[in-house]
């Protein structure tokens, strides 16, 4: 019986392990619809999505002949939100939140002007994801900065917790015991 306790808690503990990495890339998007002043559309509008927390730093997409756009597989983090078109102003939208996997709509208004003039809006990005019916939470939200330890749940095995095997596993894994 002790045998099928043990194998308990080591499927316990792989499956645990399997869905932490899958949470770890929950992918946010960006989508809109860019116009003019007069409210037509405006299709080969470069859009592009800034932030430290992504690997190449700058994600673009270009509207298509409905002037709509979409900027997916983003990271969780704060964006800057750029729009791009010659013979109209560029427009940048700065503290753009993602959070999760939601979609984040931001739409934009270009004005003509000239090249060199950029307009800077910055304001709230939306709460509320209008594109999806999904339920989130944000797992700093609810811990603020501290980090989740993935090897938490090896110490409810007693084997491990009290035995040296788990100082192995902690200096395999340079990392401090509480």
């Amino acid at each position: 019986m002790a045998a099928w306790e043990t194998w308990k808690r080591i499927l316990f503990v792989l499956a645990w392990l399997t869905m932490v990495p899958a949470s770890a890339y929950a992918q946010a998007s960006i989508s809109g619809v860019v116009k003019d002043t007069s409210g037509a559309v405006l299709p080969g509008v470069t859009v592009e999505a800034s932030s430290p927390v992504l690997i190449e730093k700058t994600r673009s997409a270009v509207t298509d002949g409905s002037g709509q756009f979409r900027i997916v597989d983003l990271r969780a983090g704060t964006y800057t939100v750029t729009f791009m078109l010659n013979g109209f102003s560029n427009l940048k939208r700065d503290g753009v939140e993602l959070t999760g996997i939601a979609t984040t709509t931001i739409n934009a208004e270009l004005r003509v002007g000239t090249l060199a003039e950029t307009i800077t809006v910055t304001a709230e990005s939306p709460v509320v994801d209008v594109q999806s019916v999904r339920r989130q939470t944000t797992v700093t939200a609810l811990y603020g900065d501290k980090m989740i330890d993935p090897l938490k749940p090896l110490l409810l095995m007693p084997e491990v917790a009290d035995g040296a095997k788990w100082k192995k596993v902690v200096q395999t894994a340079h990392i401090r015991p509480d």
